[in-house]
């Protein structure tokens, strides 16, 4: 490891925004495939399809860091994985969860050939997501706030969830959702464990 002090002026250019702390670090950036992923016994997945704001991945990276989710994945990914912003809003959690970049095909034969259930987040044609057992290898999947999943998805699930929504709006920003199902996950396996 090299260690370089420069000038303020230097630093200012260099750096990606204002008020950091004053280190900045170059990094080989690791693969993140699925084949690096290895997933223990009934894992607990989450599985994000094209969402794009860094600070909702980063956001959802730090709920699946403190559920112990075993990985996520990122598919058909709108936004690099080592976008600053997406590393910030993480609080580092980029790190501390295993994550696999793919494609929504790829990411459902992987789960499909480890008997992964796939439960789907959707409005239509869904059950309530505190009544479907996630106690044995689970993949919690979300689409992004605007369309929400693909056909593929919604036809390779094993079953359709929802949160209940009991105002005037009709859905939750994408990291909230996430940290209600991962965390509904953590529950029934404590309760069942």
């Amino acid at each position: 490891m090299k260690v370089f002090e420069v000038s303020k002026e230097v630093y200012s250019r260099i750096s990606y925004r204002e008020g950091t702390e004053g280190v900045i670090a170059e990094v080989r950036v690791p693969s993140r495939q699925l084949e690096d992923l290895a997933l223990p016994e009934n894992p607990l997945v989450m599985v994000l399809e094209s969402v794009e704001k860094p600070g909702n991945l980063g956001a959802v990276l730090r709920s699946a860091d403190a559920a112990g989710a075993d990985a996520v994945l990122f598919c058909d990914p709108l936004t690099d994985l080592w976008n600053p912003n997406l590393i910030r809003a993480s609080i580092g959690a980029v790190f501390t969860v295993p994550c696999a970049v793919c494609s929504s095909q790829e990411a459902i034969a992987f789960l499909k050939k480890r008997g992964i259930r796939i439960l789907t987040a959707q409005l239509q044609d869904s059950s309530l997501y505190y009544d479907c057992d996630m106690t044995a290898g689970t993949a919690l999947v979300m689409g992004t706030e605007s369309t929400g999943l693909t056909t593929q998805w919604r036809e390779a699930a094993d079953a359709h969830i929802r949160i209940p929504m009991l105002g005037r709006l009709d859905s939750l920003n994408v990291s909230v959702s996430a940290a209600i199902l991962l965390f509904e996950a953590v529950r029934q396996r404590q309760t069942h464990g």
